[in-house]
Protein backbone atom coordinates (compact mmCIF):
# COMPACT_ATOMS: atom_id res chain seq x y z
CA UNK A 1 0.00 0.00 0.00
CA UNK A 2 0.77 3.57 -0.36
CA UNK A 3 1.18 6.10 1.47
CA UNK A 4 -0.60 9.22 0.88
CA UNK A 5 2.72 11.30 0.43
CA UNK A 6 4.12 8.56 -2.03
CA UNK A 7 0.68 8.86 -3.94
CA UNK A 8 0.57 12.61 -4.56
CA UNK A 9 4.39 12.24 -5.58
CA UNK A 10 4.01 9.21 -8.08
CA UNK A 11 0.73 11.03 -9.38
CA UNK A 12 2.86 14.09 -10.25
CA UNK A 13 5.34 11.87 -11.95
CA UNK A 14 2.76 10.72 -13.66
CA UNK A 15 1.24 13.54 -14.98
CA UNK A 16 4.67 14.99 -16.08
CA UNK A 17 5.18 11.97 -18.53
CA UNK A 18 1.96 13.12 -19.71
CA UNK A 19 3.30 16.30 -20.22
CA UNK A 20 6.69 15.10 -21.87
CA UNK A 21 4.43 13.14 -24.10
CA UNK A 22 2.59 16.04 -25.20
CA UNK A 23 5.73 18.56 -25.03
CA UNK A 24 7.53 15.76 -27.60
CA UNK A 25 4.25 15.95 -29.52
CA UNK A 26 4.60 19.51 -29.90
CA UNK A 27 8.24 19.30 -31.62
CA UNK A 28 7.05 16.93 -33.77
CA UNK A 29 4.28 19.15 -35.42
CA UNK A 30 7.36 21.89 -35.54
CA UNK A 31 9.35 20.28 -36.92
CA UNK A 32 6.87 18.92 -39.72
CA UNK A 33 6.27 22.63 -40.38
CA UNK A 34 9.86 22.74 -41.07
CA UNK A 35 9.62 19.66 -43.41
CA UNK A 36 12.17 18.18 -41.05
CA UNK A 37 10.05 15.00 -41.02
CA UNK A 38 12.69 12.58 -39.55
CA UNK A 39 12.92 14.86 -37.00
CA UNK A 40 9.38 15.04 -36.50
CA UNK A 41 9.20 10.98 -36.75
CA UNK A 42 11.78 11.15 -34.11
CA UNK A 43 10.20 12.92 -31.57
CA UNK A 44 6.66 11.43 -32.51
CA UNK A 45 8.49 8.15 -31.06
CA UNK A 46 10.09 10.15 -27.85
CA UNK A 47 5.97 10.80 -27.11
CA UNK A 48 4.77 8.04 -27.34
CA UNK A 49 7.77 6.60 -25.21
CA UNK A 50 6.76 8.76 -22.62
CA UNK A 51 3.07 8.21 -22.83
CA UNK A 52 3.99 4.35 -22.19
CA UNK A 53 6.18 5.63 -19.07
CA UNK A 54 2.89 7.93 -17.96
CA UNK A 55 1.33 4.03 -18.26
CA UNK A 56 3.77 2.69 -16.17
CA UNK A 57 2.93 5.19 -13.26
CA UNK A 58 -0.77 4.45 -13.89
CA UNK A 59 -0.22 0.31 -13.42
CA UNK A 60 1.76 0.74 -10.17
CA UNK A 61 -0.11 3.48 -8.64
CA UNK A 62 -3.55 1.23 -9.41
CA UNK A 63 -1.31 -2.02 -8.27
CA UNK A 64 -0.33 -0.91 -4.77
CA UNK A 65 -3.95 0.35 -3.54
CA UNK A 66 -3.23 4.32 -4.72
CA UNK A 67 -5.57 6.28 -6.34
CA UNK A 68 -4.73 7.93 -9.85
CA UNK A 69 -5.21 11.29 -10.28
CA UNK A 70 -4.96 13.34 -13.51
CA UNK A 71 -4.14 17.33 -13.43
CA UNK A 72 -4.39 19.44 -15.93
CA UNK A 73 -1.82 19.35 -18.49
CA UNK A 74 -0.06 22.76 -19.29
CA UNK A 75 0.38 23.75 -23.54
CA UNK A 76 3.79 22.87 -24.26
CA UNK A 77 5.98 25.55 -26.70
CA UNK A 78 4.82 25.53 -30.15
CA UNK A 79 8.08 27.16 -32.03
CA UNK A 80 11.69 27.15 -31.28
CA UNK A 81 14.85 29.21 -32.58
CA UNK A 82 15.74 26.44 -34.58
CA UNK A 83 16.13 22.34 -34.57
CA UNK A 84 19.29 22.60 -32.44
CA UNK A 85 17.39 25.14 -30.09
CA UNK A 86 14.65 22.20 -30.15
CA UNK A 87 16.81 19.48 -29.01
CA UNK A 88 18.66 21.74 -26.11
CA UNK A 89 15.94 22.03 -25.02
CA UNK A 90 15.17 18.27 -24.68
CA UNK A 91 18.39 18.44 -23.10
CA UNK A 92 16.86 20.50 -20.41
CA UNK A 93 13.54 19.12 -20.37
CA UNK A 94 15.18 15.34 -19.95
CA UNK A 95 18.02 16.97 -17.09
CA UNK A 96 14.33 18.08 -15.43
CA UNK A 97 12.70 14.40 -15.45
CA UNK A 98 16.02 13.12 -13.89
CA UNK A 99 16.16 15.38 -11.26
CA UNK A 100 11.74 14.39 -10.48
CA UNK A 101 12.96 11.10 -10.64
CA UNK A 102 16.01 10.98 -8.53
CA UNK A 103 13.46 13.02 -5.93
CA UNK A 104 10.86 9.75 -6.39
CA UNK A 105 13.98 7.90 -5.14
CA UNK A 106 14.48 9.80 -2.12
CA UNK A 107 11.40 9.93 -1.27
CA UNK A 108 11.03 6.08 -1.45
CA UNK A 109 14.07 5.55 0.26
CA UNK A 110 12.57 7.71 2.87
CA UNK A 111 9.38 6.65 3.41
CA UNK A 112 11.40 2.73 3.55
CA UNK A 113 9.06 2.01 0.65
CA UNK A 114 11.20 -0.58 -1.20
CA UNK A 115 8.41 -1.87 -4.19
CA UNK A 116 8.59 2.03 -4.89
CA UNK A 117 12.01 2.40 -4.93
CA UNK A 118 12.58 -1.08 -7.11
CA UNK A 119 9.97 0.32 -9.78
CA UNK A 120 11.55 3.99 -9.79
CA UNK A 121 15.17 2.18 -10.67
CA UNK A 122 13.93 1.18 -14.39
CA UNK A 123 13.37 4.69 -14.48
CA UNK A 124 16.56 5.58 -13.18
CA UNK A 125 18.47 3.84 -15.52
CA UNK A 126 16.35 4.46 -18.56
CA UNK A 127 17.11 8.68 -17.94
CA UNK A 128 20.54 7.41 -18.41
CA UNK A 129 20.56 6.30 -21.86
CA UNK A 130 17.47 9.21 -22.63
CA UNK A 131 20.08 12.04 -21.93
CA UNK A 132 22.80 10.26 -23.53
CA UNK A 133 20.44 9.93 -26.73
CA UNK A 134 19.44 13.54 -27.03
CA UNK A 135 23.18 14.63 -26.19
CA UNK A 136 24.62 12.93 -29.00
CA UNK A 137 21.94 14.43 -31.25
CA UNK A 138 22.85 17.79 -29.72
CA UNK A 139 26.59 17.74 -30.19
CA UNK A 140 26.13 16.51 -34.16
CA UNK A 141 23.61 19.09 -34.74
CA UNK A 142 25.98 21.63 -33.34
CA UNK A 143 28.71 20.21 -35.96
CA UNK A 144 26.41 20.54 -38.91
CA UNK A 145 26.65 24.48 -38.38
CA UNK A 146 24.72 25.98 -41.20
CA UNK A 147 25.50 23.10 -43.66
CA UNK A 148 21.79 22.62 -44.62
CA UNK A 149 22.91 19.28 -46.13
CA UNK A 150 24.39 18.02 -43.37
CA UNK A 151 21.41 18.74 -41.61
CA UNK A 152 19.25 16.97 -43.93
CA UNK A 153 21.45 13.66 -43.70
CA UNK A 154 20.81 14.43 -39.57
CA UNK A 155 17.28 14.23 -39.88
CA UNK A 156 17.04 11.19 -42.73
CA UNK A 157 19.03 9.36 -39.83
CA UNK A 158 16.38 10.53 -37.04
CA UNK A 159 13.59 9.09 -39.33
CA UNK A 160 14.95 5.79 -39.00
CA UNK A 161 13.68 5.55 -35.04
CA UNK A 162 10.70 3.26 -34.31
CA UNK A 163 9.13 2.81 -30.94
CA UNK A 164 8.76 -0.28 -29.13
CA UNK A 165 7.21 -0.76 -26.37
CA UNK A 166 9.45 -1.50 -23.08
CA UNK A 167 9.33 -5.58 -22.13
CA UNK A 168 6.24 -5.93 -20.06
CA UNK A 169 4.57 -2.64 -20.74
CA UNK A 170 1.32 -2.45 -22.47
CA UNK A 171 -0.89 0.67 -23.55
CA UNK A 172 -3.88 -0.71 -22.08
CA UNK A 173 -4.89 -2.06 -18.27
CA UNK A 174 -4.56 -5.48 -17.28
CA UNK A 175 -7.97 -7.48 -17.92
CA UNK A 176 -10.13 -7.96 -14.86
CA UNK A 177 -9.35 -10.50 -12.79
Amino acid sequence: MLSEKMARALNEQLNAELYSSYLYFAMAAYCRDLGLNGCARWMEAQALEELSHAVKFYDFISERGGRVLLSSIEAPPSRWDSPLAMFEAVTKHENKVTGLIHQLVDLAIAERDHATNNFLQWFVSEQVEEEAGVAEIVQRMRLTGEAQGALFMLDRELGQRVFTLPPGTTLVAPAAK
